[in-house]
């Protein structure tokens, strides 16, 4: 076992190949085809809904850059590598943090959406958290000091904290976390009365949306029987669904629960075995998600109290091709294991399967469909409160590469000064550009009809 002194020097010496200061550099390899990375995506997803996606990217650079998480991985992998690997989230931008509630029910923030989970280069999460910053605080037409704050903010919280966690022991890593009263306390001390008010809202809002919001959003009586509500395209009850919509899925449900139902821990497959089925729908999630295969069910208990699980199928992670092959599972145990190291906190009905469906096996991932979760709000946000939720993201960041990578390496590569934020900050900034001009890419791909688009579903 190495010393943590030949751990620091590994971080140190990782420099030489990749200078802090490198990670300034965009340089998009030659004959890149962002469209076409896009395009390549769609082959294995249910071609009807494809359109929906690329009109949801087309709606704002940032919803493109929602999207857009392959494109970045290919770009990303011709950037400078430090070396220094993680449990990467592989698509950490800003609207993939969030609110939800633990185990014990206290709402815990922390990263929501792993369907990219993989180990691979720190830097890479960082720098698709910064850029996403960056991205989004051009949108709210933030200044160009506002955003760089911004930016800034997220990567030294970052840095900070994986400096503070190389100091720890490896229970402490562990049991970190940051919940709800921690933020409003730390709003309070920052003197933003406001900032802090609205976030107390929205905290009471989330434990709100729980599976009984759901019974009452997304299901209806119909001859006597509760059923999920039909509103093409985005949710339609299998029963609606068209002949060649059909998926050999839905004839198996019973089966398949059951097969879910042996990847959970013991005392979980026994409070999950108290519940039946009721209905079965097909859903739209999403930007970037949109035109996987994506169910949700209804499940009741013997009390009649709801449960509802979200089915989603699990790709190949668009950090696969760029950060080398590592052990063999199935997709949907790569999007569970991986989310059950880099949170601190995980949904007690995560699981995985494999299904049958239109095109073979599928690998699926199962979740709460909602379980007081709650988002960050890019489009009414102050830059103050931009800054406060980008110190934040940037602290969880480091937590969950914590649990994973070694974490005094990469605080020792990190190092005390700035350099670093600001090689990131500017590759950003640049990577802002970059987007834009993709974003453009698209919207003339659907004028010239290379692609299809729907806008506004």
């Amino acid at each position: 076992m190495t010393t943590v002194d030949e751990r620091a020097a590994t971080g140190r010496a990782a420099r030489t190949s990749a200078p802090r200061s490198s990670h300034a550099a965009l340089e998009p390899a030659a004959g890149r085809d962002p469209i076409g990375l896009l395009e390549a995506q769609a082959r294995t997803r249910v071609r009807s809904l494809i359109p929906i996606r690329y009109g949801r990217m087309a709606a704002s650079p940032f919803a493109f850059f929602r999207g857009a998480a392959a494109i970045m991985a290919h770009d990303l992998a011709h950037t400078p590598s430090s070396g220094l690997d993680a449990q990467l989230c592989g698509d950490a931008h800003l609207d993939n943090f969030g609110g939800f509630a633990s185990p014990e029910r206290d709402l815990v923030f922390d990263l929501n959406d792993f369907d990219e989970t993989y180990p691979g280069p720190f830097e890479w999460d960082v720098k698709r958290l910064a850029a996403s910053f960056e991205v989004a605080a051009r949108q709210r037409s933030f200044g160009k000091a506002d955003r760089r704050e911004a930016v800034l903010e997220a990567v030294r919280a970052y840095r900070e904290a994986m400096r503070r966690f190389a100091t720890i022991g490896d229970l402490d890593v562990w049991y970190a976390r940051l919940d709800a009263q921690t933020i409003e306390a730390e709003l309070r001390n920052s003197q933003d009365r406001k900032l802090a008010q609205k976030f107390e809202r929205s905290a009471a809002k989330a434990e709100g949306k729980d599976s009984l919001r759901a019974l009452g959003k997304l299901t209806e009586i119909v001859d006597g029987k509760p059923r999920f509500v039909s509103r093409p395209p985005l949710i339609v009850p299998v029963a609606d669904l068209d002949a060649d919509e059909q998926s050999p899925f839905e004839g198996r449900i019973e089966e398949i629960l059951a097969a879910y139902s042996n990847t959970l821990q013991a005392d979980r497959r026994r409070l999950f075995g108290r519940f039946r089925q009721v209905d079965l729908a097909r859903k739209v999630v999403g930007v970037g998600s949109v035109g996987t295969r994506c169910w949700v069910v209804y499940l009741v208990d013997g009390s009649g109290d709801p449960l509802f699980l979200q089915i989603k199928e699990a790709d190949a992670s668009v950090l696969l091709p760029h950060a080398g092959a590592t052990a063999s599972t199935t997709n949907g145990q790569r999007v569970v294991e991986g989310q059950r190291l880099m949170q601190a906190a995980s949904d007690i009905f995560l699981g995985w399967l494999q299904a049958p469906s239109e095109v073979g096996v599928t690998d699926f991932y199962v979740r709460q469909l909602w379980d007081w979760k709650t988002s960050f709000d890019a489009e009414t946000i102050l830059p103050r409160g931009f800054r406060v939720f980008a110190n934040g993201c940037g602290w969880t960041l480091a937590r969950a590469h914590a649990r994973s990578g070694d974490r005094v390496a990469i605080a020792a590569y990190l190092g005390k000064s700035d350099r670093f934020d600001r090689a990131v900050a500017d590759f950003a900034a640049s990577y802002a550009d970059v987007n834009e001009r993709d974003h453009r890419a698209l919207r003339e791909a659907v004028a010239t009809g290379r692609i299809a688009a729907v806008e506004g579903v």
